[in-house]
């Protein structure tokens, strides 16, 4: 009698285990914090011909290894005359990609002589794939998608920077 009452009891705690380990967990969302857009200098795109002013953009800088490695991930998006600046230690070839970026970007790689080398145009959000300088370069550009054509911007315009 008190091994059918063990045997019973045995039954009864796996039974409860096998039901309660087979519950799915509700899902966990994740509280990203929102990262808003620092004002931290201005750039200038000049036509490649001139000192004719195509544009100005408010800018942010990305020059530590963490910011150049987050770039603009988790953010919402950008207001139109605002940009990220990467600014590399040496001319060479860079790639970036879309992983964590919600919206679409225009991305200008610029040689060290600031002269625009190569564009990728309208990268799409959250694309993991390599989208490659195609020349070396010192500085990356990134804006609104789009943003690129509709102002004009070619390969041999010229930028100019500064911090606030």
């Amino acid at each position: 009698m008190i091994k059918k009452t063990y045997y019973s009891i045995a039954v009864l705690l796996a039974l409860s285990l096998l039901v309660f380990s087979c519950k799915e967990e509700s899902k966990k969302t994740i509280a990203t914090q929102n990262i808003n857009f620092t004002h931290e200098g201005d750039l200038t795109v000049f036509l490649n011909t001139s000192d004719t002013v195509k544009t100005k953009f408010n800018i942010e800088f990305a020059e530590t290894d963490y910011e150049t490695q987050t770039g603009l991930m988790y953010r919402k998006g950008m207001e139109k005359k605002q940009g990220m600046l990467f600014i590399f230690p040496d001319e060479r070839m860079h790639s970036f990609y879309m992983k964590n970026t919600e919206f679409p970007l225009d991305i200008i790689y610029i040689k060290e002589n600031l002269k625009i080398a190569s564009f990728q145009e309208n990268a799409q959000p959250l694309n993991e794939t390599g989208l490659s300088s195609q020349v070396p370069i010192k500085y990356v550009l990134e804006i609104n998608g789009g943003l690129a054509q509709e102002l004009g911007l070619s390969i041999g315009d010229s930028i100019s920077f500064s911090r606030k």
